[in-house]
């Protein structure tokens, strides 16, 4: 008789199978699971077998990431982190300890910021000014589109009243034609391309550091969403491929390589190159992303119809569509011929259309294949679109956790939208009834990358306990998805989208034990108390890479 190397007892399983079978006991062996039961896998234990008693709490396999920036992620808490703090009084008091603290740093650099702190979104250099008036500083904000810089930054790159904004972004300005302070967009590259280089020790320190907040949070795989140089974090790519070859990456990582949306489709021999370059141990590039449009926040969002004024007249302003169509549709045939994944970011209705007309093209171009192209964010989805995702095959990457009424949704984006589109957003529930492939991300650093705050979004579509930010009701209930769905997406569906289904993603004889155990069986109490699950133990390949303090 095989004896186990672990064992779990005496809890619910939540398989995330097709059959959503039930079972209370789980045995591994040689980091694969061999016996999925219940009491009868007692007969497994061994001397040398560890046996994990669950206690009635659940066992779930491991949560998979489908987008994610740990690099970054790590970088923030590696830097002036904002993420945590909500106003301006408490930003700036972050940033004058941090730059007091770091004296000899040559810029003061982190992000985190919210927009929703701020009149219309955007902070200013004359506020920054007077907590770091002797170095440049460039603060990203928590979704990575827009930057808060102080003077010294904007006279470091030349940004004056004469400066035109670039195609891809827009510099805020005063009455006067003056920039203020936040750039968002491409206007961020102005600045950033002056930032001093990240060290490649620095980004492997920031990825282990990135990696163990994941596995903290239940986390064994994940699409870290742009490998690349992209922002102020340098590319990923060498702090993966190092991390691997020393054997220090427990996750399993697919890369998707940045697409350069200033060049055009003679980039692709590099891509090739670099998906060559960066395959190691867990680590492989074989996706590419594609940043279609910016967010509604900003008016960058890629709309079919113009944004509004705020008072419900339309405005010119229908978004930036980063790729035009022209070069859109034979890079993504071209990507698909060479065996890449398409990893599209798409918030505006527009957007995610020519996304989902990208891949038809290729299709049409090379017959289907079995990619899993997907569209992450999808926060407007024009109706006439919904099918699509299933026609094509198109998996739909979500991150839930935003699908929930907070100041930013209130103040900065449903004035601007107007209706209809206002009722369009996020349609996680729509998407599953048309047949769509529901995969889950979190999006981290822009949000939290605790997989049980987005599930318990995408349950009840409030934000989840501890990160409410007034007290707000239901938005719009009806895209609500169950909870077995949901945590389905955010394992079996974000396994399919890595290509790593035959391997993770259920827990199956057969697959390796990548686990999760859970304070509770979220099923057994009120859907508003999802969110307060904790991740209790992770184990990658049967290794325990975190065990909370109780557990």
């Amino acid at each position: 008789m095989t004896q186990a190397d672990l064992v779990f007892i005496n809890g619910p399983v939540f398989t995330a199978d097709a059959q959503r079978r039930r079972a209370s006991a789980v045995a591994v062996a040689g980091g694969r699971i061999i016996a999925v039961g219940h009491d009868e896998l007692r007969d497994l234990v061994g001397t040398g077998t560890e046996v994990v008693d669950l206690a009635g709490r659940m066992l779930v396999p491991g949560f998979q990431d489908a987008h994610v920036h740990p690099v970054w992620g790590g970088l923030d808490l590696l830097r002036c982190d904002l993420s945590e703090l909500n106003s301006q009084d408490d930003y700036l008091a972050r940033i004058a300890r941090y730059s007091a603290e770091h004296p000899d740093d040559q810029w003061v650099l982190g992000g985190g910021w919210s927009m929703s702190a701020f009149p219309g979104g955007t902070p200013t250099a004359a506020a920054l000014d007077r907590v770091v008036p002797d170095r440049p500083a460039f603060l990203p904000n928590r979704d990575g589109h827009g930057a808060w810089v102080n003077s010294a930054a904007l006279r470091l790159a030349g940004i004056d009243r004469d400066t035109p904004d670039p195609a891809d972004g827009r510099i805020e300005r005063d009455a006067d034609g003056n920039p203020t302070g936040t750039l968002h967009e491409g206007a961020m590259t102005l600045v950033n391309r002056h930032l001093p280089e990240t060290s490649l020790a620095t980004l492997v320190d920031a990825l282990m550091l990135g990696q163990q907040y994941l596995h903290e949070r239940g986390v064994t795989a994940w699409q870290d969403a742009i490998v690349g140089g992209y922002g102020d974090a340098g590319d990923p790519g060498p702090a993966y491929l190092a991390a691997a070859e020393q054997g220090r990456l427990t996750a399993r990582v697919v890369g998707a390589l940045w697409w350069d949306r200033g060049a055009g489709l003679e980039q692709i021999p590099s891509l090739v190159e670099r998906r060559e370059r960066f395959r190691a141990g867990r680590f492989a590039a074989t996706s590419v992303k594609i940043m279609q449009d910016g967010v509604a926040e900003n008016f960058t969002a890629s709309m079919l119809e113009p944004y509004c004024d705020g008072h419900g007249h339309p405005t010119d302003n229908s978004g930036i569509s980063f790729v035009d169509p022209e070069t859109l549709l034979p890079a993504a045939a071209e990507l698909d011929r060479l065996g890449f994944q398409l990893h599209f970011h798409a918030i505006g209705d527009r957007a995610v259309r020519q996304c989902l007309d990208a891949v038809e093209h290729a299709i049409s171009r090379n017959g289907r294949s079995d990619h899993r192209h997907h569209i992450a964010h999808l926060q407007v989805v024009h109706p006439d679109d919904v099918p699509r995702f299933r026609q094509l095959d198109v998996a739909a990457n979500m991150q839930s956790l935003w699908a929930s009424l907070e100041p930013q949704m209130v103040e900065l984006t449903l004035p601007f939208l107007g209706e209809p589109r206002s009722s369009w957003q996020y349609p996680f529930r729509d998407l599953q009834r048309a047949g769509a492939v529901l995969a889950a991300g979190s999006d981290w650093s822009v949000s939290t990358p605790n997989p049980m705050a987005a599930i318990h979004v995408a349950v009840n579509r409030v934000a989840a306990p501890g990160l409410e930010e007034g007290d707000y009701e239901a938005f719009l209930p009806e895209q609500s998805l169950d909870l077995a769905t949901s945590l389905a997406a955010y394992t079996a569906g974000s396994a399919y989208v890595n290509h790593l289904d035959e391997v993770t993603g259920t827990v199956e004889v057969g697959k390796f034990a990548d686990l999760v155990v859970l304070d509770r069986d979220p099923f057994a109490g009120p859907a508003n108390e999802i969110g307060e699950t904790r991740v209790l133990q992770t184990f990658v390949q049967g290794e325990r890479v975190f065990a909370a303090s109780d557990a």
